[in-house]
């Protein structure tokens, strides 16, 4: 079970965290005017350029899920994202500013930042309180009762236990072994005692964790919580499997689980994910590329012998190889068929091809590979093939990501995993990234991940070698 109240106050919190926000960014744009011209008759252009300022941050904010559960409960996890915010709400705001013409005080743009600094951490601060405080109150006020032996029916009393929820327990220790034949018929004669406390103690959950092929019980369960407004869950244990979340689905009149989510698995998503390839593919060969490859082009020709071009076999969707394309970094002589990983300092690299691997310009033929269907534009990175056949026994679960078509760039090297990857446990990281990727897909999380690869090249990485 997921340690959240229910979804339609999520929402609710939400909404008041968003809306708290907005006062909040709003009234410092009003403090700093009134901070500068010590007046707090606002001219329009000014109380719309507010507006905009707001509702930048927000939207932003908003983008990078900074009003979601975990972030209200962690503050910690709010400031990872605060600077990306901050950057990405700045360029909105000074492109506004261009393109409108509007004439603004420096010291009233100057103060808004400042105060919207100021006021949105003590805020936020108290907003963390105040959700921490009703997520703890969400148990405390619950009564429940688990019923049943086993683990999961232990961890789920230990755990209701530990949250100061009203929980009881029943049949913790049958006094009939659970496999025996005259088990089904003691459960029975347990149901009248169980309805009972239920109604004496105003039981609103019953958490059932007995075996499932008990189907008469589980229904008249059911029926017995439907009649009297309790709500009635059954068990599933899936802790052997380390599982926070499975998927739910029926196949004809069949209940189906399945241990991860894939979205990608429809083909509506699919085909949004293929049609923002094409569009994004198209652009960049129709309008970028073609400088990018006269000046790269003539570069690389100036700097060195050989191709402009570097191919490599490298490992598509479901393992099938694919043939990527890259402007070349190394020299001829090195770019041999045996697979060695680039390194810091490697003397393989050029001079010109130093440049390009630090700004990822190397990369920029893939979107050839992109339009091709090869590729995306965002996915787990294509590894050599030298690379899958050695981590493919050692890491567990490891060709997952190749599930789904690879990508120019990844969630993982977003996170710091890009380059070279010859220690084991930064493999293992870079598949969990990639993992994560393929069970939460959606397009948002693509163009966040497009931003933050472009913001990551031009800042410069440590692992761009």
């Amino acid at each position: 079970m997921k340690n959240q109240p229910a979804p339609y106050a999520q929402i609710i919190l939400r909404a008041l965290s968003v809306g708290v926000e907005l006062v909040t960014v709003f009234l410092t744009g009003v403090l700093a005017y009134w901070v500068r011209f010590k007046t707090f008759d606002i001219p329009q252009e000014y109380m719309a350029f507010f507006g905009i300022y707001t509702f930048a941050w927000v939207g932003i904010s908003l983008f990078y899920e900074q009003y979601n559960k975990d972030r209200l409960l962690e503050i910690s996890t709010y400031w990872k994202r605060f600077l990306p915010v901050l950057l990405m709400q700045a360029l909105v705001v000074f492109a506004y500013l261009t393109l409108a013409k509007m004439d603004i005080s420096r010291y009233v743009l100057f103060f808004t930042y400042a105060i919207t600094l100021l006021l949105l951490i003590p805020v936020r601060f108290l907003m963390v309180r105040a959700y921490r405080s009703y997520h703890n109150m969400t148990y405390s006020i619950r009564k429940i009762v688990v019923v049943g032996a086993g683990e999961s029916a232990d961890h789920l009393y230990d755990f209701f236990k530990g949250k100061k929820a009203k929980v009881f327990r029943m049949l913790a220790t049958p006094e009939v072994p659970m496999d025996s034949p005259e088990y089904h018929d003691y459960l029975w004669d347990q149901i009248d005692e169980l309805e009972a406390l239920c109604m004496e103690q105003g039981i609103k959950e019953i958490y059932f964790a007995m075996p499932y092929h008990y189907g008469d019980i589980i229904q008249h369960l059911d029926s017995f919580g439907a009649d009297n407004f309790i709500y009635f869950r059954v068990i599933s244990d899936f802790r052997a499997v380390n599982q926070r979340q499975v998927n739910v689905d029926f196949v004809d009149n069949v209940l189906v689980l399945s241990l991860k989510k894939e979205p990608l698995r429809l083909m509506s998503n699919r085909i949004l994910k293929r049609g923002f390839d094409l569009v994004f593919s198209t652009f960049v060969l129709t309008f970028i590329f073609p400088i990018i490859y006269l000046i790269v082009g003539a570069a690389i020709k100036l700097d060195s012998k050989g191709p402009i071009f570097y191919k490599q076999l490298r490992t598509g969707r479901e393992g099938k190889e694919i043939l990527v394309y890259k402007f070349r970094s190394m020299s001829v002589t090195e770019n041999s068929d045996e697979f060695k990983q680039a390194t810091k300092n490697d003397s393989r690299i050029t001079k010109v091809g130093a440049f390009l691997r630090k700004s990822s310009l190397d990369e920029f033929p893939q979107f050839i590979n992109v339009f091709l269907g090869q590729m995306s534009v965002v996915g787990p990175r294509p590894h050599p093939l030298k690379l899958t056949e050695k981590y493919t026994p050692h890491i567990n679960q490891y060709l997952y990501r190749h599930f789904i078509t690879p990508g120019i760039t990844g969630f993982a090297q977003v996170n710091g995993y890009r380059g070279e990857t010859s220690d084991p446990e930064a493999m293992e990281k870079r598949v969990e990234y990639d993992s994560w990727y393929i069970e939460n897909w959606n397009l948002l999380l693509d163009l966040r991940i497009v931003f933050l690869t472009v913001w990551n090249a031009i800042r410069g990485e440590e692992n761009a070698y």
